[in-house]
């Protein structure tokens, strides 16, 4: 048996392009057979976002200068991209941004019961198809518990925050690395690519991978 090949993930899941790049890259892989093992790390968005949110719209136009019409046409094309995918966008007016760090606790206390990749694809559904709260801990500790997770677990590593240095020095690594925006994806500890690159590409990255190891 080949040793699988190393897929490292930066991404957050308020990334609309993090879960389109992760299902592009899954296909690319059930394509290719390509033996392989998938680590997830935090990375922020919204650092400075307040507990209450912001509005999805609002927070578009304000961060990258889009009009209205540029970020609706947006929603558009990654509805299309998502839905071809077997992804569902559905956003509303009152969809809304969130501070994620308390996420990443969770994700990362997923990690040391070998539900992380489980917990990560729960939550994209849960905040851009059922539009739920993530800036709420008890939705954090039910979408945890829906999947299985120990319910008054997920709520104690939230209330006592045990996990919150981990975290942050994670995502400090990655930073250090040079990664400034998300998906990042790093291919068997030293290939970097950036964005969602789509099915054909991801599909002949991973040959190229299997011919340099081959």
């Amino acid at each position: 048996m080949t040793e699988p090949l190393r897929i490292d993930i930066v991404s957050d899941v308020m990334c609309p392009w993090c879960i389109i790049g992760y299902r592009q890259l899954s296909k690319a892989l059930d394509a290719t057979g390509t033996h392989h093992e998938i680590h997830w790390h935090p990375f922020e968005l919204n650092p400075q976002m307040p507990p209450e949110g912001q509005n999805t719209r609002e927070h578009i136009i304000e961060k990258y200068g889009s009009t209205p019409e540029q970020s609706e046409q947006s929603r558009q094309q990654m509805k299309a991209l998502g839905s071809d995918l077997g992804f569902a966008f559905e956003w509303t007016e009152d969809s809304r941004m969130h501070n994620t760090f308390n996420t990443h606790q969770l994700l990362h206390w997923a990690n040391t019961q070998g539900r992380m990749h489980d917990l990560k694809m729960a939550l994209f559904t849960a905040h851009f198809t059922d539009q739920r709260n993530l800036s709420d801990d008890a939705v954090l500790v039910d979408i945890a518990a829906e999947i299985g997770l120990d319910r008054v677990e997920a709520a104690a590593v939230l209330d006592d925050q045990r996990f919150a240095n981990d975290v942050r020095s994670a995502e400090q690594f990655w930073q250090k690395q040079g990664i400034s925006g998300v998906p990042a994806m790093v291919f068997d500890r030293k290939h970097l690519v950036t964005g969602a690159q789509g099915v054909e590409n991801y599909t002949s990255i991973l040959s190229q991978l299997a011919e340099m190891k081959g």
